[in-house]
């Protein structure tokens, strides 16, 4: 009883957790600052020391170690609430506790890569550890009784909870060390030690001899449950070659006890014949103990106690009372008090516990304010395009017309028209045709990293994919880890959404190549300087009165065309500055309900800041159409009055006046493209890590697998259990229990927990974002694309477009919806090419 036993330790593993972390953290956070993510980074390094630390201070049994472990796992538990823990593609190593190994194969051990599987190892080893330093205390002091009670209370309490989580930590087999069986045991054990813990410090403390053995009698069960299950066949051979006669020794000396001090109570009430009968049953029991346990010294001094009792009780009944002895299966068991109780896990358990990841918000609140930034996206770039698409029409309109080259007086200097000349010079104020050209010419390098990226990520999956495949067909059913095609069906899904960006991208470059080359002629002549163009220009067959009627009304309405450009501008530039920080109304909602209904609040936020500016837009096409209407009336009165019915000078003026709109276009377009091209390199890149970490992992678990099954058949037999005592079953009045019927219990039960289905977080794929636990196949969620506006990756949110109370645009087209894809879904407008060009 003097003896606490310290379970082993599980050893772990050293891995590299800085890179794949620091890739989930980018994927996941892929719109922080450089700040940010330089903290990140920093914090990320930080985690990996700790873990180095606290893995090794297992080992170091004082109590000083704990606290370094407890933050370990208390950072564990916070970093789950900030990223998707299913998608950490870090081969976490970790080897039985009870296995030593051989001389023909290492110890059993087991890799999983997922983070919870890391949380439920180090939980053993805490709970280990616990027992350990427990076992170290000096149970003679006040305070080692105390610390080693609660040490194994806590202990108790881990292996209770390891019971129900490791199942869902480890879908496969688990190492022996935790098993559903093993726990039980643990758990058990450290409970009865505990309560024998509470019984040292009653009799230390001279409590009535009734409590000490009530206390005594529970004990004794406690240690009986211990003995039973750790005789199943199903976990004989993981236990020290002391650990079931130590058992059998505590059950029989608490046995022991309890007869001594309820004997004590009898000789206080008189009752000499059953203090006798008693104290007999007691002699017994500790020569049994003590037989069983090796002599075990702590005893001696109960055992004499018990003798010397037993001689003079004896003595004063047959020379003063002469009571019958009864018989001791006729006697009442003194009750039982159980103190020792598995106490819950407290989180932090940590005294002092600072998180490192303090910069991350919950992956809760982050998802949902991703999705309510994508949702204000969304309407902000179709409010967008409604303005875009309005002024290419109406630059479409002016173009045919001649407007307002028409109507204009030619400056005597060069020839040229006023609103021409102003074209030409923003023209090459831009750069003129070279920065197109070298816009154009910079695509196809881009587009070429963007594939060959791709295309490394998708060898990567299917390298991994036949790997997987070749060694199921060598071992057959032996090999028992999960396919690579149900692990990689979310990864397959994504990267063929990204093969479709790229090839709708591929056509959206087509389709500007040939509107530069339609209106490359005009463009070129725009780049030359004015007396250049003056020379390119046919002679003018005549002039316009600046007087007229018809003339004043037209340059009126120019100048309303360019008010409402000048507006649009404005809006424009209002739709994309447009923000509101929803973090608040989230967290508020997420520590109310426990959830966050992004949509509604999203919603009502959106209508509340971009209302007013839908309005704007709506009223500013609608003025359009009046406005285009006053000016083809206008230009028809223009050309009766003037006879101006399109000179060659006035058809090359319109070219003009075309090639500077598709220039500024082309322009804007090019701009967009070659951000879009490197926005997408910087998700492909983090999707091809994100891979890259996986097949890592799965390589890692891979070689572990094929280590188990080539040493297997080497592998020496467990030595079977050396037999107990006859005499172990010897004792009277059944008290303990029959080790020949316990050893034929067989194998026990498997749990429930242990036969479910296929799981929902597959060991080794990331559960994407959007999916639901539980749900063993997820519904797609798309992969990220960027976020601002950018008519190449008009991303469409999950579900629909129609956002109640919140007016809506036409709904954006698919991936890269850069010029030519609005088109073909909205229509062409008369007298123009297709809108968005």
């Amino acid at each position: 009883m003097s003896k606490i036993l310290g379970v082993p330790l599980k050893k772990p593993s050293e891995v590299d957790i800085v890179k794949p972390l620091n890739n989930l953290i980018q994927s996941t956070y892929n719109g922080a600052s450089a700040e940010e993510k330089a903290s990140y980074a920093e914090a990320v390094n930080e985690f990996a020391k700790q873990r180095n630390t606290a893995i090794w201070k297992f080992f170091e049994k004082y109590e000083a170690s704990l606290e370094v472990v407890y933050a370990y796992y208390d950072q564990i538990c916070a970093l789950e609430t900030k990223i998707a823990v299913s998608e950490l593609q870090i081969p976490f190593k970790w080897k039985d506790a009870f296995d030593k190994g051989s001389i023909f194969g290492g110890k059993i051990s087991l890799t999983h890569t997922s983070l919870i599987y890391e949380k439920v190892c180090v939980l053993f080893n805490i709970a280990a550890l616990q027992s350990c330093v427990a076992s170290t205390q000096a149970l003679d002091t006040d305070e080692g009784q105390k610390l080693a009670i609660k040490l194994l209370q806590q202990s108790a309490g881990i292996f209770q909870y390891l019971k129900g989580a490791t199942p869902a930590a480890v879908p496969s087999e688990p190492t022996p060390d935790l098993s559903q069986d093993t726990l039980v045991v643990l758990q058990a054990l450290m409970v009865a030690q505990a309560q024998e813990v509470f019984i040292l410090k009653a009799i230390k403390d001279n409590m009535k001899d009734q409590i000490v053995a009530k206390l005594c009698c529970q004990g004794e069960e406690f240690y009986a449950d211990v003995l039973r299950a750790m005789q199943k066949e199903s976990v004989r051979s993981l236990w020290e070659k002391e650990w079931i006669p130590t058992i059998a020794a505590k059950q029989a000396g608490f046995h022991a006890l309890t007869q001594l001090y309820q004997s004590l109570v009898c000789r206080a009430a008189k009752r000499i014949g059953e203090e006798i009968a008693r104290l007999r049953n007691s002699v017994d029991l500790f020569k049994a103990a003590q037989s069983r346990g090796g002599n075990e010294t702590y005893l001696d001094e109960y055992f004499s106690r018990a003798k010397r009792n037993l001689a003079e009780s004896t003595k004063d009944n047959e020379f003063i009372y002469n009571e019958i002895i009864p018989d001791l299966s006729t006697l009442a068991s003194p009750g039982k008090a159980q103190l020792a109780k598995p106490i819950s896990i407290a989180v932090p358990m940590a005294s002092s516990f600072k998180d490192i990841f303090t910069n991350l918000v919950p992956v809760e609140l982050h998802r949902a304010l991703t999705a309510s930034d994508m949702r204000k996206n969304e309407i902000v770039n179709a409010e967008i395009m409604k303005l875009r698409e309005a002024t290419q029409t109406l630059n479409a309109v002016l173009a045919s017309l001649n407007l307002p080259a028409a109507v204009e007086t030619t400056d005597s200097g060069c020839g040229l028209p006023p609103s021409l000349r102003e074209k030409a010079n923003e023209v090459r104020s831009k750069g003129g045709i070279e920065n197109v050209q070298t816009l154009l010419k910079d695509l196809p390098d881009l587009l070429s990293r963007n594939r060959e990226i791709l295309d490394e990520t998708e060898r990567l999956l299917d390298e991994e994919r036949d790997s997987d495949n070749q060694l199921r067909a060598q071992f057959k059913e032996r090999w028992t880890r999960i396919s690579s095609d149900k692990l990689t069906e979310m990864f397959r899904t994504n990267a063929k959404k990204y093969r479709e960006v790229i090839n709708n991208a591929i056509e959206a470059d087509k389709v500007v190549r040939q509107k530069f080359e339609a209106n490359q002629k005009g463009i070129e002549l725009l780049s030359l300087p004015p007396e250049q163009i003056q020379q390119s220009l046919p002679s003018a067959s005549g002039s316009v009165d600046p007087n007229c009627s018809s003339v004043q009304r037209l340059k009126q309405l120019m100048e309303a065309v360019e008010t409402i450009k000048a507006e649009r501008d404005a809006t424009e530039a209002e739709l994309k500055s447009a923000t509101f920080n929803m973090k608040d109304e989230f967290l508020h909602a997420l520590q109310k309900d426990g959830a966050i209904d992004e949509p509604a609040l999203s919603l009502a936020r959106i209508g509340q800041v971009l209302n007013p500016l839908q309005s704007q837009v709506k009223e500013s096409v609608e003025r359009q159409q009046t406005l285009v209407a006053d000016i083809q009336n206008a230009h028809a009165t223009f050309v009766s009055e003037t006879g101006n019915c399109g000179s060659s000078r006035d058809k090359l003026y319109k070219e003009l006046a075309t090639a500077y709109d598709s220039y500024i276009e082309l322009s804007g377009n090019l701009q967009e493209g070659t951000k879009f091209y490197n926005d997408l390199t910087q998700l492909l890149v983090v999707f091809q890590n994100k891979i890259s970490d996986f097949c890592f992992a799965r390589k890692t678990e891979k070689e572990e697998l094929l280590k188990d099954l080539t040493t297997e058949s080497s592998r020496q037999a467990p030595p079977a259990t050396p037999a107990l005592p006859s005499h172990y079953a010897s004792t009277s009045g059944g008290d303990v229990p029959d080790i020949p019927s316990m050893q034929a219990g067989g194998s026990a039960p498997v749990p429930a927990a242990m036969n479910m289905p296929y799981p929902a977080q597959v060991h080794g794929m990331p559960v994407p974002y959007g999916a639901t636990p539980g749900v063993p196949y997820p519904t797609y969620v798309p992969p990220p694309m960027p976020q601002s506006f950018n008519p190449y990756a008009t991303l469409p949110y999950p579900g629909t477009y129609q956002y109640p109370g919140v007016p809506q645009g036409p709904a954006p087209g698919h991936y890269g919806t850069y010029p030519g894809s609005f088109a073909h879904q909205q229509g062409g407008y008369p007298n123009q090419k297709p809108p968005g060009w």
